[in-house]
């Protein structure tokens, strides 16, 4: 897009903003509830109180609920334990947690899954 076109449609979005925004500004509904915010605020800063303490009042179960991006735990982690593979064609020895070791890959490619999982020693 030319900077021209892109300055013009700048222009056409910024008119349509400024129509949508007189058009909210004479809404009823949108005075109303500007004055009842501002009260509430006004209301707030005479009794020194937070949003917060607003919400804990009207509703105090929300004390309860997680707080926003917590992540709910079940418990820790089971640690992988470690395999060891032999090869028994070239007797190379990997030592390995998961399944995404290269050379294992290669090999399980190779001979296939279950005849290197069955050269799989676990360590602990």
């Amino acid at each position: 897009m030319s900077l021209i076109n892109e300055y013009r449609a700048t222009e056409e979005a910024i008119k349509e903003l400024q129509a949508r925004l007189k058009n909210l500004s004479q809404d009823d509904k949108l005075q109303t509830e500007l004055e009842f915010e501002g009260k509430l605020r006004t209301l707030m800063g005479e009794y020194s109180k937070s949003l917060r303490d607003i919400i804990a009042l009207l509703d105090p179960e929300s004390k309860v609920k997680a707080p926003r991006g917590a992540v709910k735990t079940t418990g820790t982690k089971r640690a992988r334990k470690v395999k060891q593979y032999k090869n028994p064609h070239n007797g190379e020895v990997i030592e390995t947690k998961g399944g995404n070791h290269k050379t294992l890959k290669e090999w399980k490619a190779k001979w296939g899954a279950d005849v290197v999982e069955g050269w799989a020693t676990l360590l602990g």
